[in-house]
């Protein structure tokens, strides 16, 4: 065997793990229906489709002539709704694919990728979709990642997927091992990623120079812990910022099981190599501190998940999710935090609290420049009894970065069971009347709100009339 030289596989393949020889690359699934890609094997010219309900013996069959392309498409319909099926692909010559899963039902927007819930193809990674990222090359086209997670599994697998008619459909790029928490960027016309190597473990990036076809080996910039029940590095997919000449993103240290996140911020001078670690500074981390003026009452979770926006004033701030589910109030709280965008390395300070009624789910806010208007879309809450909620997707804005005022409800689903619906971590930016977002959904029977089976595209178009 060879060693690796990229940090990209059309078919990431741990070695001694049985995938088939057929690579189901994308599933989506509709009320009668479900559609899915393969790459096809060279040579072949035909492939054959069976399937049927999960709970049944007989198989179902249908000939798929090849694709001249890379990549042979189907679409199986007049099947039942709310119903599992299970599916392979094979050749007259018996490669086949394995045998994999998928659940008939409505869902909201644009699928482009999804993963049953008990699907074990990536149970390397995972079993759940998660961390959108979203951004338009260069060249006009859509790319949209995406990580697979599951709760103590190495989690370490991003997907990359490509559109090319701005978003009503998509296909495989490749797949990025090893990869969590990625956000996609393009800095100076070029893509970049960066993620780490597994929940908090390395903190890598690394660039494409083909629209996201190959990636080269990423370079570590930031060693973590790399094993759940220690400190290492979280890294939420926010969106890059630029201010002052640098290149600004957030990051936090801690875990979970160790009692919860401190916030930090990296920077690089935005004129130097991104790939080389002597270009990139760290600030030193902060704790949360429950004497901090304007926070919740009781013990708090905590920090997490911070976005940088520049405020009215035009200083740089930090705005954390906020963790007070069991706290007085219990929900609609964001903190606040000035970055000293001349002194990189110095800790970010506490300004305020600040009303947020998406505090309990990670969220981006970005200045519509335009209107003066902060945008941003969020799980919302609505009062004590919903505040583990993600079931009511909403567009929100302020004047000031302090109050905030409902815009418009993208998809809501309050009379539906909160336990199994959930639209978060919605990553998004605006094109000229419109917003394009991409939003981790669990809808159709997911295992449950947190843990999503869909990546989802959808348009809010006009945003500025609504």
């Amino acid at each position: 065997m060879k060693s690796c030289t990229t940090w990209s596989y059309k078919e990431y393949v741990p070695l001694l793990y049985g995938r088939g020889e057929i690579y189901v690359c994308r599933l989506a699934p509709e009320p009668n229906s479900f559609s899915l890609d393969w790459y096809n094997i060279e040579g072949e010219k035909t492939y054959i489709l069976r399937y049927k309900k999960e709970d049944e013996e007989n198989w179902k069959e249908v000939t798929i002539p090849s694709s001249c392309s890379e990549q042979t498409s189907a679409t199986v319909s007049g099947l039942d709704t709310d119903c599992d099926y299970v599916f392979y692909v094979s050749t007259p010559i018996g490669k086949r694919s394995a045998e994999r899963l998928v659940r008939t039902g409505f869902s909201e927007g644009i699928t482009v990728n999804y993963l049953h819930p008990r699907d074990n193809y990536y149970d390397f990674s995972g079993h759940y979709l998660a961390s959108p990222s979203l951004v338009r090359h260069p060249d006009g086209y859509l790319l949209a990642s995406m990580d697979i997670f599951y709760g103590n599994r190495p989690q370490n697998m991003t997907l990359l997927f490509r559109s090319d008619d701005n978003g009503t459909t998509w296909h495989h790029v490749t797949d990025i091992f090893p990869s969590f928490w990625g956000r996609l960027f393009i800095h100076r016309n070029e893509l970049y990623l960066l993620s780490v190597s597994t929940e908090y473990g390395d903190l890598l990036i690394g660039k494409s120079t083909d629209g996201g076809k190959t990636f080269c080996q990423p370079t570590v910039l930031f060693r973590g812990g790399c094993k759940t029940d220690e400190n290492g590095i979280h890294k939420n997919p926010q969106p890059v910022v630029y201010y002052n000449g640098r290149i600004w993103n957030t990051l936090e240290w801690g875990s979970w099981k160790k009692g919860g996140h401190a916030l930090m911020v990296m920077s690089a001078d935005e004129n130097s190599d991104l790939l080389k670690p002597e270009s990139w500074v760290f600030s030193e981390p902060v704790e949360y501190d429950e004497n901090w003026e304007g926070t919740a009452k009781g013990k708090s979770a905590g920090l997490l998940e911070g976005c940088l926006v520049t405020g009215p004033d035009g200083k740089l701030y930090l705005i954390s999710r906020y963790e007070i589910r069991n706290c007085q109030p219990c929900y609609g709280l964001a903190l606040v935090f000035e970055v000293d965008a001349d002194n990189p390395e110095k800790p970010i300070e506490y300004r305020r609290a600040m009303h947020f009624d998406g505090n309990h789910s990670k969220f981006i806010i970005k200045k519509d420049e335009k209107t003066g208007y902060y945008y941003s879309i969020i799980a919302r809450i609505k009062n004590d009894e919903e505040k583990a909620s993600r079931n009511i997707c909403s567009l929100v804005k302020s004047r000031d970065l302090y109050n905030w005022s409902l815009v418009k409800d993208i998809w809501n689903y309050e009379d539906s069971p909160r336990e199994k619906i959930g639209f978060q971590y919605v990553d998004w930016f605006f094109e000229d009347e419109d917003i394009l977002m991409l939003c981790r959904t669990a809808m159709n029977d997911a295992h449950n709100f947190h843990d999503s089976n869909y990546s989802k595209f959808n348009i809010i178009h006009n945003f500025r009339s609504l």
